[in-house]
């Protein structure tokens, strides 16, 4: 306590007086220690496939069955998924890292070499890994990105591990105990 006894902050500002910030450089190197699963969110135009990947992605609900995912407001995917009004979740299996870092990088035409066709209406990458088809349910604002929550309308599984990401590189984890 200083000043007549109002508490302070570490920083010797009033306590409660509003919402501090975390550096974002602390903020970047906690989160990059939490492993999230590798996933490509595709969608479409007239057949014509847009696609990038998002480690952003969580179950939401299972009645009904609800997904999220979340993009930067000036992704160009975003756009497509606002448009079309639905979109894909490749959830990415151990092995596929090339998949991963080709749909990362900036550029018009991601699926340049890559294997996909359409299923349930969404453009799905060939090969292993799980699979989501949504319908656009809602989109929420927050912060620089945009939250999309998804209906799904279609699911198919394999029993591949998943690829993961932790500290700036891929992996994967072949069990857990529990």
């Amino acid at each position: 306590m200083q000043d007549g006894g109002t508490a302070r902050d570490q920083n010797g500002q009033p306590a409660g007086s509003g919402y501090d910030q975390v550096d974002a450089t602390v903020f970047r190197d906690t989160l990059a220690r939490v492993p999230t699963p590798v996933t490509v969110v595709t969608s479409h135009i007239d057949r014509k496939p847009h696609g990038t990947t998002v480690s952003a992605f969580s179950s939401l609900s299972l009645e009904p069955p609800m997904i999220l995912v979340s993009l930067d407001q000036n992704s160009d995917l975003l756009k497509v998924i606002q448009e079309s009004g639905h979109f894909g979740v490749n959830v990415l299996a151990a092995g596929q890292q090339g998949l991963a870092t080709q749909f990362a990088r900036k550029g018009a035409d991601k699926f340049a070499g890559v294997a996909w066709y359409m299923d349930h209406g969404a453009p799905r990458l060939a090969g292993k890994g799980q699979w989501l088809v949504c319908r656009t349910d809602q989109l929420v604002t927050a912060g620089d990105h945009v939250i999309i929550i998804g209906l799904v309308v279609h699911a198919d599984t394999h029993s591949f591990e998943p690829l993961l990401y932790r500290q700036r590189a891929f992996g994967t984890v072949t069990h857990l105990r529990g």
